[in-house]
């Protein structure tokens, strides 16, 4: 048995790595939801303003219908938005550990939150101008949680 122990290949993986690409995921699919359901709920009433139903049987059909669509919509947008910001989660944390690993944990608040402010925007497409202000905030950010950390003792 102890041959068999040494043979076993044991992973510690950092509860961070679980947790922020999970909430990520839970948040982007809420986020999903609400604004894929909208834009579908628009686009239905956009595309069919010029011929609304004019029976009750036409009206039942138009909201079933719309419904559907609707929530088609809103389970789109949820894998859209939960696939962005979990892949940014996992973006956030990835850094942060290659950061600490790299002998570098005196930064990987500020590392990660500026590498992870590249990616967003990247992902998301966002002009040079919000790009430089986005890198702007996450330093800040970056640098607040550094601040924070070491004020509660977590930190030397």
């Amino acid at each position: 048995m102890s041959n068999d122990e040494d043979k076993a290949i044991r992973l510690t993986i950092p509860r961070r790595v679980l947790v922020v690409p999970a909430t990520a995921f839970v948040v982007g699919t809420a986020i999903g939801i609400m604004r894929g359901g909208r834009a579908a709920s628009l686009r239905f009433l956009a595309e069919n303003a010029h011929r609304p139903p004019t029976t009750v049987q036409g009206w039942y059909f138009y909201k079933k219908t719309k419904n559907y669509r609707v929530m088609l919509g809103a389970l789109k947008g949820a894998g859209a938005e939960a696939g962005k910001l979990t892949g940014l989660g996992l973006a956030y944390v990835g850094i942060e550990e290659g950061l600490v690993r790299a002998g570098w944990a005196p930064a990987k608040d500020v590392g990660a939150a500026v590498g992870t402010a590249l990616v967003f925007s990247t992902v998301y497409r966002l002009p040079v101008v919000m790009a430089r202000r986005t890198v702007v905030l996450a330093l800040a950010v970056g640098g607040a949680m550094t601040g924070l950390e070491r004020v509660a003792g977590l930190r030397p």
